[in-house]
């Protein structure tokens, strides 16, 4: 098969591939020049935010799947396929989960403190051994369930198609309860230890449904993508891209309302260690422009413009809408990991080889799910139905 063969899923060239690896390579030149520079500590700091951001995302992508066929929901047939995919960047995360700790030094900096009592919970051996623990778990749980997916798909004549179903469903189950507990874990363990004498108990569930917003813009953005590109047998009509909308929508909501809650609690609770972590990063500069930026483009661009019905049928401004939520969600980790990794920041700790550094992450997530299409060509058979 030459790289024009029609036959490709999707049309994806090989000199596609070759652009994926080229972004890749300019995450890794934008590392390694941070790290020559002898500015460690920022491209650790980068490296672990677009960890956090695209496995998030790919977790929630796989979790529209899942939810979908727990509730049997017939209107998301042409569109769980491609959430699939994105269990596709699982092994990836997990391998860079692994080259995450070669910084250990510049992502924990708790490591060098008297934590008292907390040094039961935040030492290096138990928090690595629980999270990859917990990662096994959701990735292997969800790799069974897109393999039960795929092949209640095209089944042999020989298969029973309940039993894949129950297989699914059980799977299904496993992944959903994991990705509750182990994104929360991680959110705790990578996130929320940076500042140590802070403690949110809403911070996993914030955390959770900020991963499944993620993931719902990155199956729009990559359904427009594939339905664009003239991708062979992939439409769906603007009711279904409407579909997606509206659960865009709600997640934005929801994101919005934990965001919100979290800030009341605290403010109520009126506790030193608590409302020091709030100040930091809503009235002292440069955090506080940071902030309301986040919060403008995650919540108040998308409500607005999400309340319009005609738009969310527009796949082409849907996505350019995801990019923009995907961006802002973006910095929203380095809002919350920022004001701890750079305590004495007078700017934003973010510049052009951070940029490069997201670009290798989105060039090895988008290998991936192009790497997908070609394992599984049934993703582009979407025959869509109109059922609800």
């Amino acid at each position: 098969m030459t790289s024009d063969s029609p036959e490709y899923p999707f049309h994806v060239k090989r000199s596609a591939f070759a652009g994926f690896a080229v972004l890749a390579a300019a995450g890794v030149a934008g590392f390694a020049m941070l790290m020559f520079q002898g500015r460690p500590d920022r491209a650790w700091q980068a490296f672990l935010t677009n960890f956090l951001l695209f496995s998030a995302m790919a977790q929630g992508g796989l979790l529209f799947s899942v939810v979908m066929h727990l509730c049997r929901a017939r209107w998301s047939r042409g569109v769980s396929p491609v959430a699939e995919s994105f269990s596709a960047f699982f092994p990836v995360s997990l391998l860079l989960y692994f080259i995450l700790f070669l910084g250990k030094s510049h992502v924990f900096p708790w490591l060098h403190h008297d934590l008292g009592e907390k040094q039961a919970w935040l030492n290096l051996p138990f928090l690595f051994s629980r999270d990859v623990f917990g990662l096994l778990v959701l990735y292997g749980s969800g790799l069974a369930y897109v393999r039960q997916a795929v092949r209640s798909r095209t089944p042999r004549p020989e298969e029973d198609m309940d039993r894949i179903r129950k297989r699914m469903s059980l799977f299904g189950v496993i992944y959903a309860v994991s990705f509750a507990v182990v994104i929360s874990l991680l959110s705790y363990d990578l996130v929320m230890s940076a500042s140590p004498h802070f403690v949110s108990t809403l911070f996993g569930a914030y955390s959770f449904v900020k991963a499944f917003y993620l993931g719902i813009a990155g199956i729009i953005v990559l359904c427009t993508l594939l339905q664009k590109s003239g991708a062979a047998g992939f439409s769906l009509s603007p009711s279904r891209f409407h579909d997606l909308g509206k659960l865009l929508f709600a997640f934005c909501l929801v994101w919005a309302d934990f965001f919100y809650c979290q800030l009341v609690v605290i403010w109520y609770g009126n506790i030193t260690e608590e409302t020091h972590y709030l100040i930091l990063r809503t009235m002292v500069s440069p955090w506080r422009e940071l902030a309301w930026f986040v919060f403008i483009v995650c919540f108040v661009l998308p409500f607005i413009i999400l309340l319009n019905r005609a738009v969310k049928t527009k796949p082409l401004f849907m996505t350019g809408l995801c990019i923009l939520i995907i961006l802002g969600l973006w910095l929203e980790h380095l809002l919350l990991l920022g004001p701890e990794l750079f305590p004495h920041a007078v700017e934003l700790p973010i510049g052009f080889f951070d940029g490069l550094i997201f670009t290798g992450f989105l060039g090895l997530m988008a290998a991936c799910l192009a790497g997908y299409a070609g394992i599984f060509p049934e993703i582009r058979e979407n025959h869509e139905g109109e059922a609800s």
